[in-house]
């Protein structure tokens, strides 16, 4: 099995096409043995004076060999997922995380960390070795390293069977999301959708072998539908199975429902802080993140929420108004993206529908490579004739100099068995192994933006220019590091609350006229963006910015408020209820079930850490204030950013960066400037 196994070969880029769901188990059986008794082998020939190659490389190159098969397998249960590949993938879960908790607990690794501090050659680590050093220790501890045995066991256990829920939880919000379709046969119910839209609607019916036009809970087809459709009815039905799906409401109540998974989930993240030491949940995420005490996290998020009540309600009021104008005097969620398009059109004469012709994919992409290239020195180019699990993905390389850097995948359109949203992962890390050798990052970049349908390349709304800088700059953060050593280079050992900033740092060219310049141009004639549609752009660019603001705020405290809180007695939905009551300005229909396909925190990185977009933002609005002062294209800004933050990953402490960026620590200013969110902007 070994010799035909890919995932146990050696590889450039990974052999997607030749992975098979049978490949997967034996190939992570093998190196989690191989590793087990290679750690024995470090700690025996480290004994008590331990050196940095002898023991954190070679660790190092324990973990990229481990990485180099898992990676390939994690990301395509993600975008190629079947019964076949998810069976084996949650095979794999139980044992990836015994390995990672008994690496956690091995007593005679930690002393090994231990002596390495304490050693003579400590003293001239340099500032990331120094920071792997005190990351390290300190995640022994939260592996329960001091825990007597019986709870270091139970810590496993815990950790065994979360891995195992979540990855469930994902599942359901998967299944459940493709479990409900609607087949319509007349065209006039689709009345007030765009052209593209009912021509992706056909093409998903035709797939199928189905007349007419197949309506979907896929993003695209969603959007669509609750943005233009004219047919209320519609509009409701769809709603209804979207806020229920994986719950037990809606039009498949009780299937894939996660509400169970979310009583457990949360159940075991409190036994985890408690044995641990914390308080909740909340304070052990913490103890990794910039964010000081849970009390600074909600004095925080509900300053925000105190400053953008008022603008919500302004916003709430005005739309009311103006679906009362048009007949509608009881605005209900469904309605809400129908009308503020409508009033977004009528205020501004201009629609998202409207500028997708000026957003075709490659024309965006040549401006964003554009627009790194001049600020950041590099060199993109695309790549043929790469193994892939797609014929959509892309493949492109980034060079300095004629020198290579990194490459990176594109995944950007929606399709069945894929798992909605957009994301970066890092396929490979950049790093120096023992050999000396510069390992180069790759990064899968992934989106479900609409594809091209009807013969015309895929348009992008201004939305989806704006989701795809944002995952390109965690790429970036990915891809630029300088760092050489495995635990801090790229986005490893960055504080979680402070991840977002290159991302949501993109975003802000999307809205400048010389980004716009370079990302747009029609796509029949490749004229530009004409100024009048630009100026409307710009003049909508806060529409509705309260109501935005309050639902991430509402998101935000929920998830924090729910695992700072976890065992006072209430249920998921009623902390969520409380929430709404604190902070939001228009109720959702008591059946709806956001929180059963809320997969940020149920089942990724964000738990009791959703409040990192805006904590994060605050950065990335006052960084980006720098270039509103120097030239938002000024190479040397650029340079100086990419050296402070991109370049540097997770080797210093996330505020020190800032401030070797910015000159000062961060101020509130600029996003509240940016949101629209201060008297003068208002008025």
């Amino acid at each position: 099995m070994t010799a035909t196994n890919p995932l146990l070969q050696a590889f450039d880029l990974p052999p997607y096409s030749k992975i098979r769901p049978e490949h997967v188990e034996p190939a992570v059986d093998q190196i989690l043995a191989d590793n087990r008794a290679a750690v024995a082998a470090i700690l025996e020939s480290q004994g008590q004076n331990p050196d940095w190659n002898g023991l954190v490389l070679a660790l190092d190159e324990l973990n990229a060999r481990l990485g180099r098969a898992w990676s390939p397998v994690s990301h395509l249960n993600a975008v190629c997922n079947s019964a076949e590949l998810r069976a084996a993938y949650e095979a794999c879960l139980p044992k990836l995380s015994a390995y990672y908790t008994d690496l956690g607990q091995n007593r005679a690794l930690y002393q090994a960390w231990h002596a390495l501090a304490d050693s003579p050659a400590a003293a001239g680590f340099d500032a990331a070795q120094q920071t792997i050093v005190k990351h390290t220790l300190r995640d022994f501890h939260l592996s329960g390293i001091d825990l007597p045995e019986a709870e270091q066991q139970r810590y496993g256990a815990i950790q065994m069977k979360l891995s195992e829920l979540c990855s469930t939880f994902s599942n359901q919000v998967l299944d459940a999301t493709q479990a409900w379709t609607k087949q319509i046969a007349d065209e006039a119910a689709l009345a007030g959708l765009p052209d593209s839209a009912k021509a992706q609607m056909q093409q998903a019916a035709q797939a199928k072998g189905l007349d007419g036009w197949l309506v979907t809970l896929e993003f695209p087809s969603y959007y669509a539908v609750m943005t233009y459709a004219d047919d209320r009815a519609l509009r409701e039905e769809l709603y209804t199975a979207y806020a229920t799906r994986a719950s037990d409401q809606g039009p498949n109540a009780g299937q894939h429902d996660n509400g169970p998974l979310m009583a457990e989930i949360l159940d075991l993240r409190q036994e985890l802080a408690k044995l641990l030491g914390f308080a909740h949940y909340a304070e052990l995420s913490l103890a990794t993140k910039m964010a000081e005490s849970t009390e600074q996290v909600l004095g925080f998020l509900r300053d925000l929420a105190v400053r953008g009540k008022p603008f919500a309600e302004q916003d709430l009021a005005e739309l009311r108004a103006f679906a009362a104008e048009r007949g509608v005097n009881d605005l209900s969620s469904w309605d809400v993206g129908y009308f503020s398009e409508k009033l977004r059109h009528q205020r501004y004469e201009i629609s998202q529908e409207q500028v997708r012709a000026w957003f075709p994919i490659d024309k965006v992409l040549s401006g964003l490579f554009a627009i790194v290239e001049r600020l950041y020195g590099i060199q993109i180019e695309e790549l043929s004739g790469f193994d892939s699990w797609h014929p959509d993905v892309r493949l492109f390389e980034i060079t300095e100099n004629g020198a290579h850097v990194g490459r990176f995948f594109f995944d950007l359109y929606a399709r069945a068995n894929k798992r909605g949203g957009a994301w970066m992962d890092g396929a490979r890390d950049h790093w120096r192994n023992s050999a000396g050798e510069r390992i180069s990052p790759v990064a899968n970049l992934v989106c479900n933006f609409t594809p091209a349908v009807g013969g015309k390349p895929a348009l992008l709304t201004h939305d989806e220019v704006t989701t795809l800088f944002h995952e390109f700059g965690h790429g970036l953060h990915h891809l630029l590091t300088r760092v050489d050593y495995a635990g801090v280079s790229g986005i490893n050992g960055v504080a979680w609350d402070a991840v977002e900033l290159p991302s949501q740092f993109m975003e802000n060219w999307c809205w400048e006229s010389e980004g716009l310049a370079l990302i747009s141009g029609h796509f029949e004639s490749g004229e530009p963006l004409p100024q009048a549609l630009l100026d409307k752009m710009l003049a909508a660019k806060n529409f509705q910015s309260g109501l935005m603001l309050l639902r991430q705020l509402e998101f935000s405290l929920f998830d924090f408020e729910l695992h700072a809180s976890h065992g006072d007695g209430r249920s998921v939905l009623e902390v969520l209820q409380a929430i709404r009551d604190e902070v939001s300005v228009m109720q959702p229909p008591a059946w709806n079930r956001f929180a059963n396909s809320f997969s940020h925190i149920f089942a990724g990185g964000y738990a009791a850490g959703y409040y990192s977009y805006k904590w994060a933002e605050v950065l990335s609005a006052d960084a980006f204030s720098k270039f509103e002062e120097e030239g938002v294209l000024n190479p040397a800004t650029g340079r100086a950013f990419r050296e402070a933050i991109l370049a540097r990953g997770g080797s210093l402490e996330p505020m020190q960066l800032f401030v070797d960026f910015r000159g000062r620590e961060p101020s509130i200013d600029a996003l509240l400037r940016h949101s629209g969110l201060t008297e003068e902007v208002a008025a």
